[in-house]
């Protein structure tokens, strides 16, 4: 295994206007109003408020019944790839996914994520291409998730530095598909926040809580190819270099 790199010191994520319990509970609980479709989205998109009480937001929803049929992905599968990608940000405690659960709606059951809004002044391009050590650890996230489609406009920023990333429908293949812009590190020892984290997610999905999620969320092959990739990374203690059986960025990148 290759010794893992030091990185510098990251900022931790920032508290967003609801705590993520608070936000969860908005978007399971709350009533769901369509505002209005995010067009250029390949699946049915909706822009959405979600209110319960008090307490209101803007939120995407994508049903079920808006999914387009893909030829290597279970029809009808997608929204719950997204939740599941949701519970894998949260165990490592990255905050990577925006607060996101599957829940019914106005055109049936479909995912529910909290609207993030970004900082309009950041160039996506630089952002994609730089040694960002946020954005590395969406590299790893992607890795672990077996990210299908890590496009430049999936990542989100924030003014505080911090980074979301969105559109995860097509993760957890039990075939190796990483597709993604975030190459940069490809090769490069795991930094060592980066291996504490992976060690922790194969005990999790073993025998905690997150295994046991996912179960409900996707197939057993499927949980047991995540597991698989996170004792890869562990025991090469590198990034992953592209496949050379399947493209390695995906189209259009941004």
């Amino acid at each position: 295994m290759t010794a893992p790199e030091s990185e510098p010191a990251i900022k931790p994520s920032p508290t967003p206007s609801m705590h993520d319990e608070e936000a969860l509970a908005l978007l399971r609980d709350g009533t769901v109003e369509v505002a209005g479709r995010l067009v250029e989205a390949t699946n049915m998109t909706l822009y959405c408020s979600v209110k319960l009480g008090s307490r209101s937001a803007a939120c995407v929803y994508k049903p079920v019944r808006g999914e387009r049929p893909l030829w290597d992905f279970p029809d009808g599968t997608l929204a719950a790839r997204e939740v599941a990608a949701f519970e894998v940000s949260q165990a490592t405690g990255w905050r990577i996914v925006p607060p996101t659960v599957y829940r019914d709606g106005p055109f049936g059951p479909g995912m529910c994520q909290l609207w993030i809004d970004t900082e309009r002044e950041i160039d996506l391009m630089r952002l994609v291409k730089s040694r960002n050590p946020v954005v590395r650890r969406m590299a790893v996230f992607d890795a672990v998730v077996n990210n299908a489609d890590r496009k430049g406009g999936h990542l989100l920023p924030l003014p505080t530095g911090h980074v979301y990333g969105v559109d995860h429908g097509v993760c957890f293949s039990a075939e190796d598909k990483l597709r993604t812009v975030l190459w940069q590190w490809r090769g490069k020892p795991l930094a060592r926040e980066a291996v504490a984290v992976l060690a922790k997610l194969e005990r999790d999905l073993e025998s905690g809580s997150l295994g046991r999620r996912l179960r409900e969320l996707l197939t057993q092959a499927e949980v047991e190819a995540t597991w698989q990739r996170v004792r890869r990374l562990l025991d090469t203690g590198v990034h992953p270099y592209p496949s050379e059986g399947w493209p390695a960025i995906p189209w259009p990148p941004i």
